[in-house]
């Protein structure tokens, strides 16, 4: 009688997902493809709220995946492919429609930019995941622009304001530039919320809670134009940084160089002084 004690034991791993932070990147793409069906039907304000919340849910899906540490390879792609539709195709969209019709052929031209822009930011994001540093996005990120995009239809309509074309048109392709440059970002996800901070910080936190609480389509705004902004100002003045240290470099190279030929050529003088003196001490 055989042993069955002695049978080897099959495993088997059961497969699954991590419902909860899938469920908020699914959400969210919910809400992109509400922005999408809201520009679609001429109702701005909505698509663009409609954005705005798909930013808060991405935010969230990634800081839940991490805090239960439930990160894996398949909520990696499905946040991309939500974030294509929600930060790519939506805002793409929604600025034809509200501010670029008139230019027809070059409108549709420039909201696709936004879309393959987006498209060839996400590949390289996911490709250079792991090498990249964790400070600074390599790019303007995808939610930045949308957001940026979707405040500004809610701060036109704040002040009851027509769009003008010419400048979305022009913003549009310079986002779009931006989303697959190497331009640098602030990511912060450096920031260690578990630190022990100032008691003002904590006071200045509320009062731009209280502020943007006030009147957040007036608010809003400015201060994603302000972050898109920032990359293109912060890599000059890294560049000038980098100009100048080059520049120090070079120049403690050639006074090295020339203090070394110095040394050398007096050397060489003391060198024949002694040598004729000594001649002349034999003579």
């Amino acid at each position: 009688m055989e042993n069955k004690e002695s049978r080897p034991v099959h495993t088997i791993k059961r497969r699954g997902i991590y419902i909860l932070p899938s469920m908020f990147t699914l959400l969210g793409l919910l809400c992109g493809f509400y922005s999408l069906v809201s520009s679609i039907q001429g109702n701005y304000e909505h698509a663009a709220w409609g954005i705005i919340i798909a930013a808060i849910f991405d935010m969230l899906d990634g800081r839940v995946a991490r805090l239960l540490n439930a990160e894996t390879a398949f909520g990696a792609e499905l946040d991309s492919l939500a974030d294509m539709m929600s930060f790519g195709v939506a805002p793409a969209v929604l600025v034809y429609l509200w501010a670029l019709t008139p230019f027809e052929k070059l409108g549709w031209l420039a909201s696709f930019l936004i879309v393959a822009g987006s498209a060839l930011r996400l590949a390289r994001f996911n490709v250079q995941l792991a090498s990249q540093d964790k400070r600074y996005f390599q790019g303007l990120p995808t939610p930045a622009l949308a957001l940026m995009m979707a405040s500004g239809v809610l701060f036109h309509n704040s002040f009851n304001a027509e769009p003008t074309g010419i400048i979305w048109l022009v913003l549009s392709v310079v986002l779009a530039w931006l989303l697959v440059s190497n331009v640098r970002f602030f990511s912060g996800k450096n920031i260690d919320l578990k630190q022990k901070r100032p008691f003002a910080m904590l006071v200045m936190l509320l009062a731009a809670v209280v502020v943007l609480v006030l009147d957040p389509q007036t608010v809003l705004f400015p201060v994603f134009l302000g972050y898109c902004m920032h990359g293109p100002v912060l890599s000059v003045w890294q560049g000038q940084q980098t100009a100048r240290l080059r520049l120090k470099k070079r120049l403690a190279r050639a006074k090295k160089k020339e203090a070394t030929k110095d040394d050398a050529d007096t050397e060489i003088k003391q060198g024949a002084n002694k040598q004729g003196t000594d001649e002349d001490g034999k003579s």
